[in-house]
């Protein structure tokens, strides 16, 4: 019971935090993007359009009042689960990120796992052979890898598995659906592995250091006394505790993922979130750029929420000590 009451707080102030995190974010998007030189009217207009132009736009749009008031009456509209409406394309920014979150999503849920099933056991392989020669190799490739810029990552796939071996094709799926996406999955293949370089050297990194710890904690040395074998210790008992980090990480990495996915979509011209962000931001249509910038904040504190919750559940030492 007092567990309970303790998580129930625990859960209460968290979610308080990721609405205060979430408002800032949304103050701090405002206002910044209003700092786009000649306006946001400009911006979107482009450089040929004339004086009047501009100040009748801004004038509809509301642009002509102070930004403290604009951005209340964003707020306010927010608050009614509007969104606002695309200046470039003419559609609700609600109903646009409702099209191109779920492509998204799966392109990220699918670079992460496949990241974890590589991280996982290269990290314990690692750890457990520390200091031999094949764990120097391998921390100086994941270490390259992580140094090497998501793009670059990207081309490189590009030019050696679609253009050279002609394996893979160079765009992405097209398709509108989550089932075109599916069926065309081996164009999925480049942009999954694209994503899943940009986590994959930072899971087994940390995975490996974690699990070097707990391999000198007492409780291993009694199993090892106990007579339990290597594999099973590991396994069985290091390799839990040891994931509880790497929990912890996934939530708190949701910004890193977004990010990658928007350079990898950009890339491989898949139609998700990140493509639209990555077109809302040469046209400056704010509405989509809040919009997209909202929901990866949502997303965010959402992920580092979960991931506390699961540390929690994984871990009784976590567990007592948020209680």
């Amino acid at each position: 019971m007092v567990w309970g009451c303790g998580v129930a707080r625990f859960l209460f102030w968290r979610v308080v935090q990721a609405v205060v995190v979430i408002f800032v974010v949304t103050v701090v998007v405002f206002f910044l993007l209003h700092q786009i030189p000649g306006g946001p009217a400009r911006g979107i207009l482009g450089i040929q359009a004339t004086e009047d132009q501009i100040q009748a736009f801004e004038h509809e749009q509301g642009f002509d009042q102070p930004v403290p008031i604009q951005y209340l009456h964003y707020l306010g509209r927010l608050l009614q689960g509007d969104l606002g409406e695309s200046f470039q394309l003419n559609q609700g920014v609600a109903d646009l990120i409702g099209q191109r979150l779920p492509k998204t999503l799966v392109l990220t849920v699918l670079s992460t796992l496949v990241a974890l099933l590589v991280a996982i056991p290269l990290g314990v392989w690692q750890a457990v052979r520390r200091n031999r020669p094949t764990d120097y190799l391998l921390s100086a490739l994941t270490l390259l890898i992580y140094s090497t810029p998501v793009f670059l990552v990207g081309f490189v796939f590009i030019i050696v598995f679609a253009i050279n071996a002609a394996w893979f094709p160079v765009e992405a799926p097209q398709a509108d659906t989550l089932g075109g996406i599916f069926a065309d999955s081996q164009a999925l293949v480049l942009p999954v592995l694209t994503g899943a370089g940009v986590v994959l050297a930072v899971f087994s990194r940390y995975l490996r250091s974690s699990v070097v710890d707990n391999l000198d904690e007492d409780y291993v040395r009694t199993a090892r006394a106990k007579g339990a074998s290597e594999t099973r210790i590991v396994t069985r008992h290091v390799l839990k505790n040891s994931l509880t980090s790497l929990v912890a990480m996934l939530g708190y990495y949701l910004p890193v993922l977004f990010s990658g996915a928007l350079v990898t979509e950009k890339l491989f011209n898949y139609p998700g979130m990140g493509l639209l962000f990555w077109n809302a931001a040469q046209t400056s249509d704010f509405p989509i750029l809040l919009g997209t910038v909202l929901v990866i904040s949502v997303a965010t504190v959402t992920g580092s929420l979960l991931a506390d919750v699961a540390q929690a559940l994984i871990d009784p030492r976590t567990r007592r000590v948020k209680a």
